[in-house]
């Protein structure tokens, strides 16, 4: 789950009783405040509250006992793990962070699943920013920024020059959208001739096709982020716990 740059009050409440699980205050096997006493002393709802604990018990800090309460598990040994997300990387920081090429700024009609991702209807129109990101010189993947054409109005999206911040928080300014989380969705396919000429790279090489919804809290899409990745220069890794 992203946590914005300001974060909502779950978020605090997340962040407070992790740090407070690292320096020992709350210790491994001890048990955590109950929901009425964190509610009490943060001021907080019980719905934050929930939120909080639940974001808490999916990452692994903390455990339920039926009939016992919420008892502290520590900090996961995954924690410090840094999975490697393209897209979320490209939400996250400024095009100016990676050297690369704007290739197509503007609105064009949805791919299908593209489309379905966004809940729109086939070949519809949409705003689209393309680049293609070179390191070392060399094109490496290329970057694909999708959204409803009114999302796309009143921002430096069509601008030539490389954003001097991530696209998650271009938005949040200018439009006052909040990216709550990702929808991730990875294949495989051969490239057309026009995307291997872009990525110079041979056509008989796949591609990874790594597709990334942002949605808000209530579920809505916002954003598409399509990063095309030829195999023979990329891998992709994750790590997660094992429950």
């Amino acid at each position: 789950m992203s946590l914005e740059s300001v974060p909502p009050k779950y978020a605090q409440l997340v962040q407070e009783l992790q740090r407070r699980i690292e320096s020992g205050t709350y210790p491994p096997g001890s048990l955590l405040p109950s929901e009425h006493q964190l509610i009490q002393e943060f001021s907080v709802s019980r719905p934050t509250v929930v939120a909080a604990l639940r974001v808490l018990r999916e990452q692994g800090w903390i455990e339920s006992q039926q009939g016992k309460g919420r008892f502290v598990r520590g900090r996961p040994a995954m924690a410090a793990v840094e999975p490697n997300r393209p897209g979320q990387a490209y939400l996250t920081n400024p095009e100016t962070s990676t050297p690369g090429e704007l290739i197509e700024a503007g609105a064009v009609a949805l791919p299908n699943r593209v489309a379905a991702l966004l809940e729109a209807q086939p070949k519809s129109k949409a705003f689209l920013r393309r680049r293609v990101v070179i390191r070392d010189g060399e094109p490496t993947e290329q970057v694909s920024l999708w959204l409803p054409l009114e999302l796309s109005e009143g921002t430096s999206l069509t601008s030539g020059e490389p954003l001097r911040e991530g696209i998650r928080e271009h938005l949040r300014s200018r439009k006052g959208v909040r990216f709550d989380h990702i929808v991730e969705q990875i294949t495989a396919r051969m490239p057309t001739t026009q995307e291997a000429k872009q990525l110079s790279m041979p056509k008989n090489v796949p591609l990874l096709a790594v597709f990334g919804a942002v949605r808000d809290a209530s579920g809505r899409p916002l954003v598409v982020v399509e990063v095309l990745l030829p195999a023979d220069r990329h891998e992709l890794e994750d790590a997660y716990p094992v429950s």
